[in-house]
């Protein structure tokens, strides 16, 4: 969808005087209630299975059905953040997440657990494109903006590390609905404070291909329904045969509108630089590993015994990781460019992800579980950010909503693959000494694949600022 402006390029309402971190975790909370979320329920699969008699096909449908409408919706998050203004979807979406989070506590059967983390999703759809793109106009200064860029990451890689402690604290104490209820407390204050320091950007006028946004939305349905019922149903069911043939159908109208049609749903000058594309493909197989990974070694954890609490305290070290890896690349963006901490954090991430599937089994010590973790998500952690500033200065102030709205998509489409992908493994056999290879082999082949992504297609960037 490209962008037009009675004006000519927007500019950006000159912004208050706010000290930089606390802008920054202003724009932050949003993206850091939704990964507490995110990692706090993994730590209460088991829970919700026993209180609402949920299956394993609908636990993974409980963690991806929030991704599904997240990840469908991010780009008209995106084009809704262009024509009303950054600030005010971003409040608005904070608003329905602390909805659907409500609906969600509230909830009495596993469907309508579901179908309140479908709109848990459509909230988070709107505020998180918006939170990148309020980062972009807040900071003048490039090296300022990678700076903060990569703090912002380590803010969203710490509340993921906190997740899974949180989770199991509340599950622990309170049950498993108290994970929900914890949403809306810092909802509201990321509403507060946005309305009080956030600058007020002016909006885009920007046309809503609304045929494009329902076709990717039916499409990603269908593959969700595809990967997630197929081993359940049997993958040359009827059913599962139709949302086959619906997907390929409407990914295939989707691909052809978007290169021949008036509108499409990301500005063609985007792809211009064939990095925008390579960093987008980086976050879609970071986040299949990442998020695959997260939810095959909870149910591993619990499977041995473990309840909630303990969960959560295990799962600490290895989600830690991610914060000291980002934490490091912001120095490293700053000083380097994005290039060699997307290259050589895949490349350490992979290697420890390939001595993984090589050595792990049931019989593995936990120490040695945790260790080969850290190490990998250390790396990974390292990558993200310039990932994420890769995207954002390719793009420019002109097409920053898009840009983020077209990372974060893609970054949650592959979340919503791997565990799909995760639980399918966990469908296929029971055996714990088969399911973890298998898992370990899909996480290498996933950074492998970013890796020459990486290499081939991302090379030192100039910013776009003019643009």
């Amino acid at each position: 969808m490209t962008t037009h402006s009675t004006t000519g390029t927007a500019i950006s309402a000159p912004a208050r005087q706010v000290p930089p971190l606390l802008m920054l975790m202003t724009l932050a909370i949003g993206f850091v209630m939704a990964m507490i979320d995110v990692t706090a329920v993994n730590t209460a699969l088991s829970d919700i299975s026993v209180s609402l008699s949920v299956p394993l096909t609908g636990l993974v449908w409980v963690v991806d059905g929030y991704t599904l409408t997240f990840a469908a919706l991010l780009l008209a998050g995106g084009a809704l953040a262009d024509r009303f203004g950054p600030k005010n979807v971003y409040q608005g979406g904070l608003s329905v997440f602390i909805l659907g989070s409500v609906a969600c506590a509230l909830a009495p059967s596993g469907n309508a657990l579901i179908a309140a983390r479908l709109l848990q999703g459509a909230g988070a759809a709107l505020f998180m494109p918006s939170s990148l793109s309020l980062l972009t106009h807040a900071y003048e200064d490039q090296a300022t903006r990678a700076r903060m860029l990569g703090t912002w990451s380590a803010i969203v890689g710490c509340s993921a590390t906190a997740g899974p402690l949180v989770g199991g604290l509340l599950v622990h104490e309170f049950g498993w609905r108290s994970v929900f209820w914890v949403n809306v407390p810092i909802g509201l204050a990321g509403i507060v404070l946005t309305q009080m320091l956030a600058p007020a950007t002016p909006p885009h006028r920007r046309a809503l291909s609304m045929l494009s946004h329902a076709l990717g939305v039916a499409a990603l349905a269908a593959l969700s329904f595809v990967l997630i019922e197929g081993p359940v149903l049997g993958w040359m069911s009827a059913a599962v045969l139709a949302a086959v043939f619906a997907a390929v159908g409407c990914g295939a109208l989707l691909v052809a509108r978007e290169r021949t049609g008036a509108h499409p749903l990301l500005p063609r000058a985007l792809f211009d630089t064939p990095a925008f594309a390579a960093a987008n493909g980086v976050g879609f197989l970071i986040n299949f590993a990442v998020f695959g990974q997260l939810f095959l070694l909870s149910l591993y954890i619990q499977q041995g015994g473990a309840d909630a609490l303990d969960t959560g305290l295990k799962l600490i070290p290895m989600m830690a990781a991610f914060a000291v890896g980002n934490l490091t690349s912001g120095a490293i963006v700053a000083r380097a460019g994005t290039r060699p901490p997307m290259l050589y954090g895949l490349m350490v991430g992979l290697g420890a992800a390939l001595a993984m599937l090589a050595g792990l089994s049931p019989q593995t010590p936990y120490w040695l579980l945790v260790l080969g973790t850290i190490v990998m998500n250390v790396a990974i952690g390292i990558a993200i950010p310039g990932m994420t500033a890769t995207v954002m200065l390719v793009a420019g102030k002109a097409h920053a909503n898009s840009a983020a709205a077209a990372l974060n998509a893609n970054r949650q489409i592959g979340a919503l693959v791997g565990v799909a992908m995760m639980g399918t493994v966990l469908h296929v056999t029971a055996d714990w000494a088969w399911r973890l290879p298998a898992a370990f082999g899909l996480v290498s082949c996933a950074y492998a694949a970013a890796l020459g992504l990486v290499y081939f297609y991302v090379k030192p960037l100039i910013s776009r600022e003019g643009t």
